[in-house]
């Protein structure tokens, strides 16, 4: 057997805020950041995963990675395979740490553990969308927490679900590794000039998108302007959703969306709080006569929420975050759930290696659970990736390339490491710090 003898989390940074990319209402100028946790095998295997933070704050999170991997040095790897499910309540359950609940506590656990399944696919040596592919139902239903869930979805109800798709899996898993997932491009960032936001559309054009992403909350006046250019971009066949970040109530929501209606948005992302379930039910139903659905999902800190979303019918498109949840774990969870309730899981991307990990969730809920479906879109982003990862992610005729390379496939540049370790890295250098917060002049 083999034990864990190290644990290591580093505080990675991008000035993103000098280019304005990632800007949005509540962020006017991020630094998109992650905490790169590496776990060490004693056989030389390394299991590793990301976590995206806006900048302040991601010390936090390194912090608590590294302050958790007191509670796993020595464990062994065979262990976590056998029950992954002890390992996720050892963290998850900790009797002092559950006090923090959820946010930066629940991040850092899942930091732990998607690491965790990182080297089990390496142990395997399989992609982590393949790995998953090929646990029984039983075993997947096993790994998953269900004591919050159950009247939403029954571990049984769950079981039968997946082995009820069985018998189209080798099918699906065919058509849907050489087609890829169906992918769409956040383009229209708030602070971004027309002319950037332009170059960004032609680009993924030539790459097969023909879906785009704007956001929005502003002011009225430039969100009209804003729509319009971009409508007039990406052509009146293209679909084109709004994003609003959390930055109304929900009669502002409302009100908002229903003047931006006469450019045909497909959807408005994150119109009020991430956790307004009741809020986000009154916006679906209002938004409905006019054909714009509502999504949601990106900052929801547990299952549970996601699972008050979906019972209520408050959402029509369920956007999951690689890293915002405990793991792989709650993530499973959360897709099996929409599947119950028809919702397309359309999840959250950008940042740095969100892109890389959501197209395995995609993957499995396409080939295992749901089955590939118009309504699926996964978010993606062209910039953060080459110079960045070793196997950085590919777009063809519109869709995810299928990842070939074991794990999440998040193996760094170690020159991109050194430079953006905050706060000693190259580029950070000469730049007015407080802390663990930078200002931007």
């Amino acid at each position: 057997m083999t034990k864990i003898i190290k644990v290591e989390a580093k505080d990675l940074r991008v000035p993103t805020s000098d280019t304005l990319h990632g800007s949005d209402p509540f962020h006017k100028k991020p630094n998109y950041s992650c905490v790169l946790t590496r776990i060490q095998n004693d056989n030389g295997l390394e299991g590793l995963s990301v976590n995206f933070s806006a900048g302040a704050g991601n010390d936090w999170l390194t912090y608590g990675v590294n302050d958790l991997s007191k509670l796993i040095i020595g464990t062994k790897i065979e262990q976590f395979i056998e029950d992954p499910i002890s390992f996720y309540r050892m963290l998850i359950d900790h009797h002092q740490l559950r006090w923090l609940a959820d946010g930066v506590a629940r991040m850092s656990i899942g930091s732990i553990l998607n690491a965790m399944w990182d080297l089990w696919a390496k142990t395997e040596q399989k992609p982590l969308w393949k790995l998953l592919v090929d646990l029984s139902p039983e075993r997947i239903i096993k790994s998953i927490d269900w004591r919050y869930l159950k009247d939403a979805l029954t571990p049984e109800e769950a079981l039968d679900r997946l082995k009820n798709s069985q018998w189209k899996k080798l099918e699906q898993e065919k058509s849907v590794v050489q087609k890829g997932v169906k992918a769409y491009s956040t383009a229209g960032w708030l602070g971004l000039s027309d002319q950037k936001i332009l170059q960004t559309i032609n680009k993924v054009k030539s790459d097969g998108l023909d879906c785009f992403k704007i956001k929005v909350g502003k002011s009225l006046d430039f969100d009209l302007e804003r729509m319009a250019f971009m409508r007039d971009a990406v052509g009146v066949d293209a679909l084109l959703m709004t994003d609003a970040n959390q930055i109304w109530g929900v009669k502002e929501a409302i009100n908002y969306m229903k003047h931006l209606s006469d450019f045909g948005p497909h959807w408005i992302e994150e119109p009020t709080a991430r956790d307004d379930v009741f809020g986000y039910k009154q916006i679906s139903e209002a938004l409905q006569p006019y054909g714009i659905g509502v999504a949601g999902g990106e900052q929801a800190p547990s299952p549970v929420i996601f699972k008050q979303l979906l019972m209520q019918k408050a959402i029509q498109f369920c956007q999951i975050d690689a890293t915002r949840l405990a793991g792989v774990q709650d993530v499973l969870a959360v897709i099996l759930m929409a599947e119950k309730f028809k919702i397309p899981v359309c999840p959250h991307g950008g940042g740095i290696g969100l892109c890389n990990m959501i197209v395995h969730y995609s993957l499995w809920d396409q080939i295992c659970v749901s089955g590939p479906s118009r309504g699926q879109l996964v978010e993606y982003l062209n910039f953060l990736q080459d110079g960045v990862f070793l196997n950085p992610v590919t777009i063809e005729k519109g869709a995810y390339k299928t990842p070939a390379a074991v794990g999440w496939g998040l193996e760094m540049n170690e020159d991109f490491i050194n430079d953006h370790t905050y706060p000693t890295g190259l580029v950070w250098q000469g730049r007015e710090a407080s802390g663990s917060i930078t200002f931007v002049a």
